[in-house]
This record gives structure tokens, C-alpha cells and sequence, in this order.
């Protein structure tokens, strides 16, 4: 997965400017605009079930540390399937965009058909889970030791003695 976010990343980069310098030369590029928002939007997808794999996403590891263990446990849960289930939903309207969009193909490229391009929605949704369910066991590992679920430790969200204003990191 890391490698498809940063291939995306790395071809993204190079199109900019690829775009730019033929810009610069007048001649630029009649398709550049919808492909780098195609590809933009796959990144972001694609990014996003890698940081669901990692658990890198914004999370509230705090509120759920300062709960009891036996409270924990139902929030965590509680949590984990709203996500899960925001995320099956969003895979089963992605596809319902795929049928309609049938047929159907980009405006600058018209070999390109936009079911192609819009594929990345239940594609990211389907993986978003799967990353999410691969990460459960270390989050209910975690969730149940008295330690509680390892966060962002390194920032603080208050000003401290070192003068750290809120969300810089510590020395």
C-alpha cells in the first residue's frame, strides 16, 4: 500500500511540472487539469486506507485513556463499527456511482473511462476497512492493558514549564 501512495505521489509531482514547464513554453496541456484532480483524489483514497492500516488517523486516544477499562472496551467497539460501517456504506455508493456512470468517459481524455477514474471510491472504501480491521488486534491489545492506547505522547496540547505553546512538539 505505502508503495502505491507514493508512486501516486511521485507521478503527481512529476505531472505538475510537467505542466508547469509546458505552460511556460505556451503550449500547455489541455487534459492536465481533470487528470491531476483524478489523481489527487486517488491519493487521498489511498492515503487514507494506509492510515487506517497504521491507525494514523485523528483519533481521541486521550478520552478513551481516561475512561475505566470496562468503558473503554464498549466505546472503542462502539467507535470501530460506526467507522467500519461508514466505510461499507461508502463502498456500496461508490459502486452505485460506477453503474451510473457507465458508459461515460473524461472530457479531455475521451479513451478514458470515468468509471475508471471513479473506481478509487469503492476501491479506497473496501481497503479502508480492511486496514482498519487488519489494525484492530494491537487497538483492543492496547485498549485493554492498563497502559491504555499509545498516542501522540510527543505533544502537548497546553502550554508546559519547557515553553512549548500548544501543539509543538517536545524537545
Amino acid at each position: 500500500m505505502e508503495y502505491i501512495v507514493i508512486v501516486l505521489m511521485i507521478m503527481l509531482s512529476l505531472l505538475v511540472i510537467v505542466a508547469v514547464v509546458y505552460r511556460k513554453l505556451d503550449m500547455s496541456l489541455s487534459w492536465y487539469d481533470e487528470v491531476a484532480s483524478v489523481m489527487l483524489a486517488w491519493l487521498t483514497y489511498y492515503a487514507s486506507a494506509l492510515a487506517a492500516l497504521t491507525r494514523g488517523h485523528i483519533g481521541f486516544n486521550g478520552l478513551l485513556n481516561a475512561m475505566k477499562p470496562s468503558l473503554r472496551i464498549p466505546v472503542l467497539l462502539i467507535g470501530e463499527a460506526l467507522v467500519i460501517i461508514f466505510f461499507i456504506l461508502l463502498a456500496w455508493v461508490g459502486w452505485q456511482v460506477l453503474v451510473i456512470l457507465e458508459g461515460d468517459s473524461l472530457i479531455s481524455l475521451t479513451w478514458v473511462p470515468t468509471r475508471l477514474t471513479q473506481s478509487v471510491i469503492p476501491i479506497g472504501a473496501v481497503l479502508f476497512v480492511i486496514g482498519q480491521l487488519l489494525s484492530f488486534p494491537e487497538m483492543w491489545r492496547q485498549a485493554t492493558s492498563e497502559k491504555g492506547i499509545a498516542g501522540h505522547d510527543d505533544v502537548e496540547l497546553a502550554d508546559d514549564d519547557s515553553g512549548n505553546s500548544a501543539g509543538e512538539a517536545k524537545p
